[in-house]
């Protein structure tokens, strides 16, 4: 850049600097989520473009993999259309799931309630009053077989948000597969199985993180044999954006989680890419549009960077960040729900444009109640609009070059490694979240967060500004009080109608097998899901062994 650049930016800094005496700017800073200041201009920066493109940059499909994973991306096939379902019943759900590939929805993502996320069956006291509230229960291979009827799952990729039970939920999805005649072989999908988001976010944990680390190098180590097209862990950033992190944070401790999954397995016996080419990622789109494309792009060079020189990966597919987006239910609000629509589209635009593999649109009663069939197809059309009639498919990473977007990229990119360093010194992810580092990061950009928003430094339309008086909407989805009751009664009628001594037979092995810190867990967990053993009476074995988590 010669002395023309410098004297005509010299220039244009002078005029600002005049107009804006006369027009001052609408706040005294302007800051993203992650306090991170935006110019008012950006400019090249870098004398030596040509070095700088091909070290940060390079090309699509190849290291650092920050333009995409694929040369092509979208220009040969669109991202996966998912949306995210679960409510009541397996009968219930399944109609839900078969309704949205008619609409043309390209894979499921399937939403447990919260007794089989924790690992309680639907009668158990426990259980009592959240039962399909929040998704749909599953208490036996009976369940799962009925979620998945008429759905042939050689050809329909599933995603399953199960953490703690996730072994068991695998299982049954395998089960289901053998008796649809697909071998174990052919299915695909992804399990979420991120234990330590949940310590430190979320809450549906069951077991200590030791046995739980376990339990998710046995699915690595059984899946890399006997099912190696199903991802077996989808490392998520999505939950702790809900609890409050910032943008920065969000791709930091996901990213320092992946590194403790990726010891883990190491230290387990496991060569890096016999178990990395499988690993994924779920991240969150937030509202403010260019800070997500970046993250999405400064996660994907990180990540790489880190297989490569930590780790020693050698096969090209253990260093790309493959992820699932998620638009941001904590970003729709109950007031003027319609308002969430948009949001959702910009939150989805910004996914694409930093080249998601798949994506779930929130619909816009989500801040109310379980989305309706309406609200779904809204929020289905949206990707469907993005990808056939806006045209950011047509080409390759179209924000690239844009010096806001690589300035930008480069700034998340340099604060999330300070984290990962301080959470390498700390010892690692499994310590930093032992000693509440990460929640209390969390919980405090949460506050920084509300603060904003009660001060209207950040304005959040129809809910601190442009308020309307409205009425709730009548037309949202309850789920029937009977349902509890019938299921209760279904997960009794399993137990009245298997073999008992085979599913004693096949627990107790699995307790032995639990014993054993040697022993892979997955082929007798399977047996158990095949004698029709309860996800509460499986998880009850390896609470027995194991104890349970108390928080920190």
């Amino acid at each position: 850049m010669g002395k023309q650049f410098h004297e005509a930016k010299k220039e244009w800094q002078e005029k600002l600097t005049r107009t804006q005496e006369r027009f001052p700017e609408r706040k005294d800073s302007f800051v993203n989520s992650s306090d991170l200041n935006i110019d008012p201009l950006y400019v090249p920066h870098q004398e030596s473009i040509e070095e700088e493109y091909m070290e940060k940059l390079g090309f699509p499909g190849q290291y650092p993999y920050t333009r995409g994973i694929q040369p092509g991306m979208y220009r040969s096939r669109f991202w996966t259309m998912r949306q995210y379902a679960g409510f009541g019943s397996a009968k219930e759900t399944n109609k839900r799931f078969r309704y949205l590939l008619d609409q043309g929805q390209t894979g499921l993502s399937v939403a447990f309630d919260l007794p089989t996320q924790i690992g309680y069956d639907s009668d158990d006291p426990m259980a009592e009053g959240e039962v399909g509230k929040v998704g749909v229960a599953i208490d036996s291979l009976e369940d799962m077989e009925t979620l998945l009827n008429g759905i042939p799952l050689d050809q329909v990729s599933t995603s399953m948000t199960i953490n703690a039970p996730a072994s068991v939920l695998l299982c049954m999805y395998i089960a289901v597969a053998e008796k649809q005649g697909v071998p174990k072989e052919k299915i695909t999908g992804t399990i979420q199985n991120d234990i330590l988001k949940e310590y430190i976010a979320r809450g549906t944990y069951i077991y200590p993180p030791k046995p739980s680390m376990r339990l998710i190098t046995n699915i690595f180590e059984y899946c890399a044999k006997e099912v190696p097209k199903f991802n077996t862990i989808s490392i998520s950033g999505y939950h702790i954006r809900e609890a409050g992190s910032t943008a920065v944070q969000e791709v930091a401790f996901t990213l320092a989680n992946g590194i403790a999954y990726v010891n883990a397995a190491i230290e387990s016996g496991l060569g890096v890419d016999q178990f990395a080419p499988r690993l994924a990622f779920f991240f969150n789109a937030h509202n403010n549009f260019f800070e997500e494309a970046a993250k999405f792009r400064a996660a994907r060079r990180i990540w790489a960077k880190i297989m490569k020189e930590q780790f020693g990966a050698k096969n090209e597919k253990s260093l790309r960040l493959r992820f699932h987006t998620q638009t941001g239910g904590s970003t729709l609000t109950a007031q003027q729900p319609d308002n969430n629509i948009v949001r959702v589209a910009l939150q989805a635009l910004s996914a694409v444009l930093g080249g998601t593999q798949s994506l779930h649109t929130n619909s816009r009663d989500e801040a109310l109640a379980l989305p309706t069939e309406e609200s779904a197809r809204i929020a289905l059309r949206t990707q469907q609009i993005i990808a056939h009639e806006s045209g950011v498919a047509d080409t390759v990473d179209p924000l690239a070059g844009s010096y806001y977007v690589e300035q930008l990229t480069d700034q998340i990119e340099k604060e999330v490694l300070t984290y990962l360093d301080r959470i390498e010194e700390m010892g690692g992810a499994v310590q930093a979240v032992e000693d509440g580092y990460m929640q209390r990061e969390i919980h405090q950009a949460a506050y920084e967060a509300q603060k904003r928003i009660e001060s209207k430094e950040d304005i959040i339309v129809g809910l601190n500004e442009f308020q309307l008086e409205e009425e709730v909407q009548a037309d949202l989805l309850k789920v029937d009080e009977q349902l509890e009751k019938d299921q209760v009664q279904q997960v009794q009628n399993v137990r009245e109608q298997r073999h008992d001594s085979t599913v004693k037979e096949k627990l107790k092995a699995l307790e032995e097998a639990a014993k054993d810190e040697k022993s892979n867990l997955m082929p007798f967990i399977l047996d158990a899901v095949k004698a029709y053993a309860t996800v509460g009476e499986i998880c009850n074995v390896l609470r027995e062994e194991f104890g349970e988590y108390s928080g920190v």
